[in-house]
């Protein structure tokens, strides 16, 4: 996808598709808390996710696969690991969360995925913010 279509159609296609999932989380009455639900989205992906919230405003995500092959992203491919952190897997959350939390926005920093370091983890930094209104 994006080598025809460039970074932003990937990137699209992840936020749209991880709003959906969020849309249909909140239509169950699925969406309890971020920790939560962001169990609920990386247990579906085969993953032992490991979510720890170290303030208020912050999360670390570890996610644990059995082989060192994520789901998203394939395997060891150093070249590859930024694309698709930055046009699928963050998008996708972002779209997850956005749906879920529209009150809050949402920023990843990405610690180690497969695609980078071979391991069997992926590990990133969430932090949240609430928007600003306008009054």
């Amino acid at each position: 996808m994006i080598d025809i279509g460039g970074n932003n159609l990937p990137k699209a296609i992840s936020t749209k598709s991880g709003s959906k999932l969020g849309k249909l989380y909140k239509e169950r009455g699925l969406s309890l808390d971020i920790g939560i639900a962001l169990k609920q989205l990386y247990s579906v992906l085969k993953t032992k996710p490991v979510i720890k919230q170290l303030n208020e405003n912050t999360y670390e995500i570890i996610l644990k696969y059995a082989k060192k092959f994520c789901p998203i992203g394939g395997s060891h491919n150093p070249s590859r690991a930024s694309i698709f952190q930055e046009n699928i897997c963050i998008p996708y959350t972002r779209g997850f969360l956005n749906e879920l939390f529209p009150q809050f926005t949402f920023e990843a920093d990405i610690i180690n995925c497969i695609p980078l370091n071979n391991q069997r983890t992926c590990h990133y930094i969430l932090k949240i913010k609430n928007k600003q209104h306008k009054g």
